[in-house]
């Protein structure tokens, strides 16, 4: 009996102590970001042993959870909802009641964005499109350009052009950082490819906007190479020399090195481009360099390209050089140096120096329809230039302490040209009818000096996106210009000589333009999504340019015999202040941004060798907005809009008459208005990963209202042109891309498709009557490729377009073909031997104008041989091995339709050698 007393009593107090172990959890979950409730989310705490169910509960409408009657002990808690990312805890419960307190939960959707998704070789990060560069196989010895024709959506045309999604790529950074400056090619043509672990895709955003989250619509396609870690330790680089055998002197020869070295995050890199080959790895853009050309008339070429360009050109008249034509000697050298402190101060220093020694015969013959007379001009030009420019970009970043910062950028470019032009031209009217001779000698000496400095001020303030900043830029272009002409023109009337003019000038010219130029930016955020930003910009131009002509005289043997008529001293100021307000809203789909700014101009002109004065004042109205909608991770589409007003250049504005073609002259008009041009664009880009299909399509909208145009009086019996700029309306055009990229699993081939439309309209004026151009370019391109890793590689680009082009002063509608075909094949002999070889056909549809199909094809082959593990290469190439490669291209533009040829370097062979060097130890710790 006691023993069954101790029994009972001794199981009531277990049960008593099992019941006293009882305990509540309560707790609220909210969304993360928006931290508002979360309704009808499972929370379960799940035994840790084996992980089985004990206890589960819902969330309320206010996100409240309670589970009852726990028994104590240690539990997992476990939260899942069909939009929320499941949340996972370990949790000890004891006696009593448990209140977690609030539980934050993550949306999927805002997780896809954060995590990183891999498929095969591509990974996407938010809006960045990542590709593994070693899943892309190159030569050994390949520079970047190679490795980025071989990514899908990415195309690098023959001039090295870069395009990424359809976009043209505006900046090439290495680790997020310049490389040798702001010049794309310099990374993409002299790093090596196999240095490169990832090739970053995206969207850079303007300074301003990084900053303050407010979108400004100024946005740069941008890749960013990201280098190997053993690649950013010690050294590395690469010297690649080449010559023409069996040959005299004046041989085919390239020699490129490349080094580059890493010590913390100090950066060294130097290269070295030499040779005679066309291969000169930078550009020559005066677009870049010195502010901008006078984008006047519309021109298209038979590859479909659209150019505006006012054909009037500038009185230093400096010399056309394209490295796709003609025969070069080419230099170029150049140092990048960068480094961080502290990760608060940051140096960058890149200077570069380059050496062109250039000739070229050009042959063009154009055809001018003027009512019902056909004017045909043919004309060779004999060039021959020398320049070279030595150039210097700098910036220091510094932050001051957590909320100010200072940025300082430099940049300076000295650029000399000596050159000579020997033209021929022979103009005749209907029945071939002889019109007028030309033959000119034209000598050119012209110094530029463009110097540019930048200061960029930023604060923050405690308030999350209260920021202020002042942005203040100064930059000035000098050119000095000493040129000598002496031409012989002769007219003729019903095809017999009736008279001869020849000139015999020296023409100087010293021209400066200056800009100051301070912005003023402060945001103010109203609730979490929406921003208000204020701003304030000033900007003062001046412009001074003195061109005098002095004729020869035959009594002093010296150009001393001013030609007033030839002769202008000419001074502007343009002031401009324009206010600023904008409204931003931003949310995880959707960004935007609207708003206006006012402009206050006002202009000062000064003819101060006619002593006149021209002053006008102009009020405007720079309405914006942009809007982003971001409904995957890496799908986006988006609109943007911008109205902008562009001010006449003092080339323009001089009444100065050029007179370097005596039948094609030009003269400066005061009275010209400042244009406002009106932008839209609507961009679209998807990519899957899963299925690895690419989807992009854009299209823009332009129109001009007082566009700087010109009138053309055009005399039909002597061929003589008077061109003035002037004012038009009526000018739009309308661009149209789309883009297909997938692959064929089954085959592993990655396929692309571009068909692309482009509409333009251009006003201008022919003997002071209207003439309307329309130009219609539509075009479609297939891009196939399939490799596999030391066996073969396979690549095929085709496209095809249609240029269609009609005027108001002529019915006829000019229309050609043309088709571009580009194959490119490697095979690979016992991992070691690889042969390559590139065909190029180029076809052009034969015309009314031009009766001839022109048909030419371009075939290189390269065999190479690669020693002790690719540190080695031995190759033998043959450029153009049917020996047909000309320079042939044709265009219709307004009432003109031309063709012109210039010299290619033809046929002939190279013997190379490569070494790839690397430090061993930074290899070891890879």
């Amino acid at each position: 009996m006691p023993k069954i007393t101790v029994a009972i009593a001794i199981f009531f107090l277990f049960s008593f102590s099992s019941f006293s172990q009882k305990t509540n959890l309560s707790g609220i979950l909210t969304d993360e970001s928006e931290k508002t409730p979360i309704y009808n989310s499972v929370v379960a705490l799940l035994t840790p042993k084996d992980s089985i169910l004990y206890k589960f509960t819902r969330s309320d409408k206010e996100g409240k959870f309670n589970i009852k009657n726990i028994k104590a002990g240690n539990y997992i808690l476990m939260t899942t909802h069909s939009q929320y990312a499941d949340y996972l805890d370990s949790i000890l419960l004891e006696e009593g009641e448990k209140n977690i307190g609030t539980i934050a939960l993550i949306s999927k959707m805002k997780l896809l964005k954060e995590i990183i998704i891999k498929t095969g070789s591509i990974r996407v990060k938010g809006d960045t499109t990542s590709y593994r560069a070693s899943d892309f196989k190159v030569d050994a010895n390949a520079n970047v350009e190679e490795l980025l024709k071989k990514l899908p959506g990415i195309q690098v045309d023959k001039n090295g052009t870069i395009k990424a999604m359809g976009e043209t790529v505006e900046k090439v950074l290495v680790d997020g950082e310049e490389f040798f400056g702001d010049d794309p090619g310099m990374a993409v043509k002299n790093l090596r490819a196999d240095a490169v672990k990832e090739v970053q895709v995206f969207n850079k955003k303007s300074d301003q906007a990084e900053f303050t989250g407010i979108d400004d619509g100024e946005t740069k396609k941008t890749i960013n190479l990201k280098l190997k870690e053993d690649k950013k330790k010690g050294y590395f680089g690469k010297i690649d020399a080449a010559n023409e055998p069996f040959t005299d002197a004046d041989s085919r020869y390239n020699i490129n090195s490349m080094f580059s070295s890493f010590k913390g995050k100090r950066k060294l890199s130097a290269f070295l481009l030499n040779g005679n080959t066309g291969q000169d790895g930078l550009s020559w853009q005066d677009t870049d360099k010195f502010g901008g050309r006078d984008d006047i008339s519309m021109n298209m070429d038979d590859d479909g390209n659209v150019s505006y360009e006012w054909t009037g050109g500038n009185n230093d008249e400096e010399p056309n050089v394209d490295t796709q034509n003609g025969f070069i000697k080419n230099t170029n050298a150049g140092l990048q140096y960068s480094n961080k402190w502290n990760d608060k101060q940051t140096l960058n220093l890149s200077p570069k120096y380059n050496k062109q020694i250039y000739t070229n015969n050009n042959r063009k013959t154009t055809q001018t329809q003027v009512g019902e007379t056909q004017l045909n001009e043919n004309t060779s030009t004999v060039s021959n230039v020398n320049r070279g420019n030595i150039k210097l970009n700098a910036a220091y970043d510094v932050k001051l302490d957590s909320v100010n910062s200072i940025k300082f950028t430099a940049k300076t470019n000295f650029y000399e040209t000596d050159s000579d032009e020997f033209i021929n031209g022979v103009t005749t009217g209907n029945n071939e009818v002889l019109k007028n001779k030309q033959q000119k000698t034209f000598i050119t000496k012209s110094d530029k000096q463009s110097l540019n400095a930048n200061v960029l001020f930023k604060h923050k303030f405690a308030k999350e996106r209260r920021t202020f900043s002042v942005n203040g830029s100064w930059n000035t272009l000098n050119t000095n210009s000493n040129n000598f002409l002496k031409s012989s023109n002769e007219s003729y009337e019903e095809g017999v000589f009736a008279s001869r003019d020849d000139v015999d000038q020296n023409k100087t010219g010293e021209k400066t333009n200056q800009n100051l130029a301070v912005n003023v930016t402060y945001t103010e955020p109203i609730t979490k999504s929406f921003a208000l930003q204020f701003g304030y910009q000033i900007t003062h131009n001046t412009g001074k340019s003195n061109y005098l002509t002095y004729n020869y005289s035959d009594v002093t043997g010296n150009y001393d015999l001013i030609d007033n008529s030839l002769s202008n001293q000419f001074r502007q100021t343009i002031t401009t202040n324009r206010p600023n307000i904008k409204l931003s809203y931003n949310s995880k789909k959707i960004n935007y941004s609207f708003g206006s700014g006012f402009g206050f101009t006002s202009f000062d002109l000064q003819d101060q060798t006619l002593n006149k004065e021209y002053e006008r004042h102009y009020t405007n109205f720079f309405p914006a907005a942009n809007f982003t909608y971001k409904y995957k991770s890496n799908s986006n589409l988006r609109f943007s809009y911008q109205g902008a007003t562009r001010q006449p250049t003092i080339d323009q504005l001089q009444p100065l008459r050029n007179n370097q073609d005596f039948f094609n002259q030009i003269v400066g008009n005061p009275d010209l208005k400042q244009s406002f041009t009106n932008r839209i664009n609507i961009s679209h880009n998807s990519y899957s990963i899963l299925t690895e299909t690419q989807f992009y399509q854009n299209i823009s909208f332009n129109t001009t209202s007082n566009l700087i145009s010109y009138n053309k009086d055009i005399d039909p019996e002597s061929a003589k042109t008077i061109t003035t700029p002037i004012n038009t309306n009526g000018n739009f055009s309308g661009n149209f891309y789309f883009g297909y990229g997938f692959k064929v699993k089954k085959l592993d081939l990655y396929v692309n498709l571009n068909p692309s439309i482009n509409y333009n309209k251009s006003v201008l004026s022919i003997n002071n009557k209207i003439n309307n151009t329309n130009t219609l370019n539509s075009g479609f391109g297939v891009y196939l490729s399939k490799f596999k890793e030391k066996k073969y590689e396979f690549n095929l680009n085709n496209y095809f377009s249609n240029n269609r082009n009609s005027t108001s002063q002529n019915d006829e509608i000019k229309s050609f073909n043309t088709n571009n075909l580009n194959l490119d094949i490697g095979v690979y002999f016992r991992e070691k031997w690889k042969l390559s070889t590139e065909y190029s056909l180029y076809s052009r549809q034969k015309t009314v104008d031009f009766p001839t199909n022109l048909t030419n094809q371009l075939w290189n082959a390269r065999l190479q041989r690669t020693f002790k593990n690719d540190e080695f290469t031995a190759y033998i190439m043959v450029r153009d091995i049917l020996n047909q490669n000309v320079g042939i291209r044709r265009y219709v533009y307004e009432n003109i339709i031309g063709e012109e040829q210039n010299d290619r370097l033809k046929r002939y062979a190279m013997v190379g050698f490569t070494w790839n060097f690397k430090n061993k130890d930074g290899a070891a710790k890879k």
